[in-house]
């Protein structure tokens, strides 16, 4: 009896709660009718206002606008090199067309950016450019979200897209650094023609198959890698990010990326195939060219490694050790200092060649590895930092050099005086230096996978353009190979590779964006 008194009055109470439930229902409804109202009207005012303002501002100068978001723009990189390039074409195009930059940098005048960008990378702009100073960069930068990364950073990038909006509004916005959620922002608030150049995409099918396999990386901690319930959520997530992205980008009107395996990944995020182009990123490949390949000593030819070892020896006698210097194989890597450009394998591998080589100036004596990247941050310099301590650990430190934020002039130096090209960057996305190492001559031994493996390192007339490696050993034996290879073979592959990269000149990287963009900047000087 007991039982069936407390059933009923729990199927009392429970009808009670659902008639409340369904009294609000009506009441809920109407309110949420009149905020997605109030929410309209107050994006519909906001767009007003934006359009106001870029009639107002184009009034007041006379012609359009284009306007590039590159928050780290005074960085040394090879998106800064896509930056610069695409400015000088549209200036040399289109006269009557003013150009801004949207930058984070803090303590710089626009003009030493500019003077900046003519030391690193050889480019002067024909004439002035407006520099945006953004004061919140804080919010894309990856040491503000210790979890949940990459939606913070994008989330993030939203904010400082409004910041740069508010304060400029273009006639054509170009995302040129990767922050796709800033696409929208611009295209359905203020009404801009958008188009985006896309060095690497922000989550990929590589990333979810790194997490689902459980592997540990620089984006997969090793926590997380060995928890099968954080793996499986952790997909999850990203799986839900995918989806967000790829809506973002593909309120882009024109789409470049830098790369076959980028446009592989774009297409399947973004879903834009007639909007979608590959625009190969321009490499100063003309500095190089000019310099003359020529064959090793014929001594060296001859007598190989021995015979190098005694005349190093000879003639660290004769000029106090300066010709030990010049006689020695450098092996020289380009790129800036970020985690993902993996510097920790370049050194570990360097360390295996060298229990490789015998004591002596003909072995390791011989060998030096050179470091050259530039640090946008506090966290790219005490990265270096940590590197600097794994070469004391390794001891290597005596072998081991590293050039930060250097000028073009020490940066073609270092490549032509190389033996070896070294990168060794996982899926890299194109791998602009390891173009300039190839141009300056030098045989690149990249990473076995991304832009390098599709796209760089390949045959050229059914020639050795280079070598791949994925491994310390893989990478260490590679490197010995390419010491003992004889010096016309050398010449072979360092000729082979020269030729093949013409087609990643400045010139064709103008001619290719400029026949991207031209749809829209048409359009603006109507």
């Amino acid at each position: 009896m007991a039982v069936q008194e407390h059933q009923q009055h729990f199927s009392l109470c429970f009808c009670d709660f659902m008639r409340l439930l369904w009294s609000l229902v009506v009441p809920c409804a109407y309110l949420s009718l009149l905020l997605t109202l109030v929410l309209l009207l107050l994006l519909l005012g906001v767009r007003m206002w934006l359009q106001g303002r870029r009639r107002a501002r184009r009034a007041r100068d006379g012609g359009p606008a284009v306007a590039f978001f590159h928050p780290y723009c005074n960085a040394g990189g090879g998106g800064e090199r896509v930056l610069w390039c695409s400015l000088r074409a549209l200036m040399h195009r289109y006269p009557r067309v003013s150009f801004v930059v949207y930058t984070g940098d803090q303590g710089v005048t626009g003009e030493q950016i500019v003077e900046g960008a003519r030391q690193r990378f050889n480019i002067t702009l024909p004439r002035r450019i407006t520099f945006v100073f953004l004061r919140h960069r804080v919010l894309v930068e990856a040491s503000s979200y210790p979890h949940f990364t990459l939606l913070g950073q994008s989330a993030g990038s939203m904010f400082l897209g409004w910041e740069a909006l508010s304060a400029f509004v273009p006639d054509l916005y170009v995302d040129s650094m990767g922050y796709a959620f800033t696409l929208p922002i611009f295209r359905y608030l203020a009404g801009c023609k958008v188009a985006s150049y896309v060095h690497y995409p922000t989550v990929s099918t590589d990333m979810l198959s790194v997490v689902r396999e459980r592997n540990p990386r620089f984006n997969n901690a090793d926590f997380i890698s060995r928890n099968p319930l954080l793996s499986a959520v952790k997909v999850v997530y990203y799986c839900c990010f995918a989806l967000l992205y790829g809506l973002a980008g593909s309120c882009s009107d024109v789409i470049m990326v830098n790369s076959t395996w980028t446009l592989g990944h774009i297409l399947a995020l973004w879903r834009s195939p007639s909007r979608t182009c590959v625009v190969y990123p321009p490499c100063d490949v003309r500095a190089f060219l000019d310099v003359p390949l020529e064959e090793d000593d014929e001594d060296e030819a001859e007598d190989g490694w021995e015979e190098l070892g005694r005349e190093l020896g000879s003639r660290e006698g004769e000029d106090g050790g300066a010709g030990g210097d010049r006689k020695c194989h450098s092996i020289v890597s380009v790129g800036q200092f970020r985690p993902e450009k993996d510097h920790r394998l370049q050194i570990r591998a360097f360390r295996r060649l060298l229990d490789r080589k015998r004591e002596g100036p003909g072995g390791r004596e011989s060998l030096r590895l050179v470091l050259i990247g530039g640090c946008r941050n506090q966290e790219d310099e005490e990265r270096v930092l940590m590197l600097r301590g794994l070469c004391q650990e390794l001891d290597v430190s005596d072998r081991v050099h590293f050039k930060l934020n250097v000028s073009f002039e020490e940066l073609k130096r270092e490549l032509v005086d190389a033996t070896i090209g070294l990168h060794t960057m996982w899926n890299e996305h194109f791998g602009i230096g390891v173009v300039e190492c190839m141009a300056a001559g030098t045989i690149v031994l990249a990473h076995k996978s991304g832009g390098p493996k599709l796209d760089i390192v390949v045959p050229y007339e059914g020639g050795q353009t280079g070598f791949l490696a994925d491994t310390e050993d893989s990478y260490a034996a590679a490197m010995e190979t390419i010491l003992s290879l004889s010096p016309s073979a050398r010449l072979e592959i360092r000729r082979n590779g020269r030729r093949s990269v013409e087609r990643f000149s400045d010139q064709e990287f103008e001619e290719n964006f400029l026949a991207a963009t031209e749809p829209l900047m048409s359009k603006l000087e109507r």
